[in-house]
């Protein structure tokens, strides 16, 4: 259990990386497990992590681009349940 526990907060980590979109560096602070999971995602699209996330920043209604990136992760795992 105590290890399970530290893998869960490793993962709740949160990381800052920077991400060019549309030719600009930006900085996005997402915990360690989305990181994995978006990586996963671009890898499984045949794209960038960076293409990825320019597309995910297009389809954003307001929201900031961390909160956009979670909710797509989120979305996309949901919808493979």
């Amino acid at each position: 259990m105590a290890s399970e526990d530290a893998t869960a907060a490793a993962g709740a980590a949160i990381v800052k990386r920077s991400i060019a979109i549309a030719g600009h560096r930006t900085s996005v602070s997402l915990e360690e497990a989305f990181w994995r999971e978006l990586k996963k995602l671009a890898k499984q699209r045949g794209r960038s992590v960076s293409a990825l996330v320019a597309a995910i920043d297009a389809e954003r209604r307001g929201a900031n681009l961390s909160s956009a990136i979670r909710v797509f992760v989120l979305e996309v795992l949901v919808a493979r349940q």
